[in-house]
């Protein structure tokens, strides 16, 4: 027990430090220099990014800045991954603003509970990490991802419509309704904010095309803040950033109703693990080229920690970004103190430059949302997944439409793709393949229907390709009674369980009815390769004395040549032993 409880320490302790693994390196000046050049060219995309992503998720401008200082060094400290760029990022926005918008919170209140979320979030991220559950993150499949983020992609860009158009839009009850309003109130468009929307649109996507190295989300930010100042944007009646307070953000408990706290557990619960999802992905792509260490419960820690700080400091729920990473990862980051020094750029905004945002247009911030939304949207994923499996494509395509349909209700989306995704899962494995094998040219045994082989009629191989448990178990015993229906002399069946990982207390319940029904009907029942795991269970039960120590075999022609031995003459096992095809006029039904 003691030894157990100094391991749990010695992990811990572990799970707080893994900043030792890089620090040591930034005594290399080529190493401080290219942290230096990578975390200063993050922040030039961050500080417009975050300050539109926090708009998306219906809370001021400065609470993204605020969520790009303290929670970005953080998550570089005590993560795994070295170059991950974490902050506010469009997925959580959204669903930070979905999660809040049924509360119908003050503009204070509503400050308070997007602090509280990330806290939440945070708690439960960190709770993963330490104890080693990152594989839950697992329930969320590649096609409800898909699915989801596709759908997800296309809300964003049509959330911001209205500011392109300079329209204040009627909310309906589902964002379809929001929509539809907006194309009805078009008439009432601000044509001087729809021409700094298109202008904006028009400069971040020629610059990234003419000259993809430059920052066109911080050029454009520029230019139109300079255009607004000079030609009167507010003035015109067009919306700007306004007052962006000057300074740190203070250490503040979120000051919140527990009882409405209660309603968020379950956005909390999704936006931790999407979240995560996105976080780990890009780590991942990362790692696999710079072949570093990544330890998916380790930058479990590291995302929750900086969402719990994020939260005690005015901020909002962040996560590792796609695009800041790839930015940070080609800038040449070496370590994590690139995102330090990221976050301590952030922190000097703050604390001088924020006079220079006051003419920033909500236009432009719209529409740097909506170009770097855009490359969520891929189809080819979906298409990719029909092409492999239907029902993973089937999952995607349900995701997408329901997410559409439910927001801004965002988790009835993801919630019904894991429970289509278990369900499609239970529905395959309860009928796995189950073959009757025979001697092929090959010397192997395979499919004796595909490969139109002769088999023997007293003695029979099953391949059963599958676990054996409570959703399964009644299809092999229903497949066992109608294998020996065909077969009115069969004296022996053999089931080949090489494939059965699991067996349950149903499965096992099952496999002793089968050998009573096979022993009533004057058949015996011989198991073959079946695994260490499963004989030990057999063993336990008592279910290997009652079928026979002795009818438990390493191979398949190892219990055909016993029954031999046997029965002599009353079996045939030549079919087992020998390669034998049928003729067309002998093929079986």
């Amino acid at each position: 027990m003691a030894n157990a409880f100094t391991s749990i320490l010695v992990d811990w302790k572990e799970r707080f430090t893994p900043f030792k693994e890089w620090i040591g390196e930034l005594k290399n000046p080529g190493v401080l220099k290219a942290d230096a050049i990578a975390g200063l060219t993050v922040a030039l995309v961050l500080v417009p990014q975050s300050m539109a992503y926090a708009q998306l998720a219906g809370l001021p401008a400065y609470v993204g800045l605020y969520a790009s200082f303290l929670p970005v060094i953080i998550a570089a400290v005590f993560g795994s991954s070295r170059q991950l760029a974490t902050g506010p990022v469009a997925i959580v926005s959204l669903m930070t603003a979905a999660a809040l918008e049924p509360l119908a919170l003050s503009p204070d209140g509503y400050l308070a509970y997007a602090a509280m979320l990330a806290l939440m979030v945070g708690l439960f991220q960190l709770s993963l990490g330490l104890l080693r559950l990152g594989v839950l993150v697992d329930f969320l499949s590649h096609p409800v991802v898909v699915g989801f983020t596709n759908a997800a992609a296309l809300i964003i860009a049509s959330s911001q419509m209205s500011k392109i158009f300079g329209i204040t839009t009627r909310k309906g009850e589902h964002h379809y309704e929001t929509v539809w309003n907006l194309i009805q109130d078009i008439p009432q468009t601000h044509l001087v904010t729809l021409a700094m929307g298109l202008f904006s649109l028009f400069l971040l996507v020629y610059i990234k095309k003419v000259a993809p190295r430059l920052p066109n989300v911080l050029i454009t930010v520029v230019v139109c803040t300079l255009l607004a100042y000079f030609l009167d944007y507010q003035v015109r009646g067009a919306e700007v950033v306004g007052v962006v307070p000057r300074g740190l953000p203070s250490f503040k408990t979120p000051d919140v109703d527990f009882n409405q706290a209660v309603h968020l557990i379950v956005s909390a619960t999704i936006i931790g693990l999407l979240g995560f999802v996105e976080a780990i992905s890009v780590a991942k792509a990362i790692s696999s080229e710079t072949r570093q260490r990544l330890s998916a419960n380790q930058e479990l820690v590291g995302q929750g920690l900086s969402n719990v700080v994020s939260s005690f400091f005015q901020g909002y729920a962040v996560s590792g970004s796609f695009s800041r990473s790839a930015v940070n990862f080609s800038a040449g980051a070496k370590t994590g103190f690139s995102s330090a020094v990221t976050g301590i750029l952030v922190a000097v905004t703050l604390l001088f430059l924020t006079p220079l945002l006051y003419h920033l247009p909500q236009a432009t911030l719209a529409a740097v949302i909506m170009v770097a939304v855009f490359n969520l949207i891929k189809i080819e994923p979906i298409k990719h997944a029909w092409k492999v499996h239907r029902h993973d494509g089937m999952v995607a395509i349900v995701v997408f439409f329901t997410t559409l349909f439910f927001a801004p209700h965002l988790e009835n989306g993801i919630m019904i793709g894991v429970l289509l995704s278990l369900g499609l899962f239970l529905y395959r494995t309860m009928s796995p393949h189950f073959v009757e094998v025979s001697r092929h040219e090959d010397g192997t045994l395979r499919n004796a229907r595909l490969f139109n082989l002769k088999t023997s009629d007293t003695v029979a191989i099953y391949r059963y390709d599958g676990d054996l448990y409570f959703a399964n178990a009644g299809y092999l015993e229903g497949k066992v009674l109608n294998a020996i229906a065909e077969k009115p002399n069969l004296k022996v069946l053999i089931l080949d369980f090489e494939s059965v990982d699991l067996v349950d207390s149903t499965g096992e319940e099952t496999l002793g009815r089968i050998a009573e029904r096979l022993e009533a009907a004057g058949i015996e029942l011989y198991i073959a390769r079946a695994k260490k795991s499963m004989r030990d269970a057999f063993m336990r039960s008592g279910l290997m004395e009652k079928i026979g120590e002795d009818r438990f075999f390493r191979e398949r022609t190892q219990a055909a040549r016993y029954a031999k031995e046997k029965f002599g003459d009353e079996v045939d096992i030549e079919p087992i032993l020998k390669p034998v095809h049928l003729g067309a006029e002998q093929q079986p039904a």
